[in-house]
């Protein structure tokens, strides 16, 4: 793996590079690591990578790997940069001949997303997305539940995303997280809704394996000055007929990351929280709820193929990344070129995923700001 991104301030760099170790399949020998070329080698220093393949910009990184034998150069990129920054490196790993995975949100904006999803159906490569809760065996599970129908038709879905740590204006304080989520040059059109409204969205799409069809929505930015929405409400129709509420803000001080699901259906519902990931709750129309856990043989094989320690070991957040690793990874074993892959076969995020969340964001603005009740999504 080479790695564009990730430098010595990073938050997410670090994620991806500890998830990597995890299983052992994957190992991180190049990068790019910031537009500062000092910042670079210092942190290729810092990983103890051979100096001669820590390159100062990703464009250099690209023309000396490519030119290298296939056993020596990089498989594929992990592209852990800023919403802008997400584009341009992941064509021009395409298009020099390399896998990519991709921090979410796919780019910044939806015209991106749509460039990206035909370059990777015209050079046949992989590209996964880094929706990381799909990661986690309880939700897997969760969508192995719904996928058997033991629960009857989707109803109702009730998805939120509290956050509190925007709630005072700390992109001002020289907090680097802040500052480019914030900035709509380098975030693009969604602040919240960008950043942790599209993993709600699509943990919500995951599990009920139903696109969301049209949104209502209202947006605030809450913190005065704040120039991108840190707040946000809607309301959601899926395609299968199914209604739901969506929120998601980082304004809701005291919360940490308290992403969590309810799904209700004509037999019963499931519960989900980010923060105790372990843990599925069953609920029953007509019989007692059911406390499922994971780690234990009555789970499906969806579930525990991506399980590695025993019940009452707890597992999360890293090893959720992991999971996407390792089957992205296990995609790039069995690639052929010429060959068109399933990401759905090894049940990790893709491109497609990726432009119906920029579809979804831009929806998401334009209901805002829009007189009508209801919003389609056209991805």
């Amino acid at each position: 793996m080479g790695m564009i991104g990730g430098g010595l301030t990073s938050f997410i760099g670090p994620v991806h590079r500890k998830a990597i170790g995890i299983d052992g399949q994957i190992e991180l020998v190049c990068g790019a690591f910031s537009n500062d070329p000092t910042e670079s080698k210092e942190t290729g220093k810092s990983l103890f990578l051979n100096h001669k393949r820590v390159y100062e910009s990703y464009h250099e990184m690209f023309e000396i790997e490519k030119k290298m034998e296939p056993h020596q150069r990089i498989d594929f990129v992990s592209i852990v940069t800023p919403n802008h920054v997400h584009y341009e490196p992941a064509k021009l790993a395409l298009e020099s001949g390399f896998h990519v995975v991709l921090e979410k949100p796919i780019a910044y904006s939806l015209a991106e997303a749509k460039l990206l999803q035909k370059l990777v159906e015209k050079t046949g490569l992989i590209l996964a997305l880094t929706h990381t809760y799909t990661g986690y065996p309880m939700v897997k599970e969760a969508r192995q539940l719904v996928k058997s129908g033991r629960l009857g038709k989707v109803r109702k879905v009730f998805v939120e995303y509290p956050q509190g740590w925007l709630s005072t204006r700390v992109e001002k304080t020289g907090n680097n997280q802040a500052s480019w989520r914030t900035d709509p040059k380098r975030s693009g059109l969604g602040g919240a809704i960008g950043d942790i409204g599209t993993h709600a969205a699509n943990l919500a799409e995951y599990i009920t394996d139903s696109p969301i069809a049209e949104v209502c929505t209202m947006l605030n930015s809450v913190v005065p000055g704040r120039q991108l929405d840190d707040d946000s409400s809607m309301l959601l129709k899926f395609d299968n007929g199914a209604t739901g509420v969506l929120l998601a803000t980082q304004v809701a001080a005291g919360e940490e990351n308290n992403l969590n699901i309810r799904i209700y259906f004509e037999k019963g519902g499931l519960e989900w929280h980010q923060e105790d990931p372990g843990t599925l709750v069953l609920k029953w129309l007509d019989k007692p709820k059911e406390i499922l856990r994971a780690g234990w043989n009555y789970l499906s094989d969806d579930a525990k193929k991506f399980i590695r320690t025993p019940a009452g070991h707890p597992e999360g957040y890293l090893e959720a990344f992991a999971n996407i690793y390792r089957a992205f990874a296990n995609a790039m074993n069995e690639y052929k070129p010429g060959k068109k892959m399933n990401a759905k076969k090894y049940d990790f995020p893709d491109v497609y995923d990726g432009v119906r969340g920029m579809a979804f964001v831009e929806s998401v603005v334009r209901s805002a700001s829009s007189n009508k009740k209801w919003v389609k999504i056209k991805a």
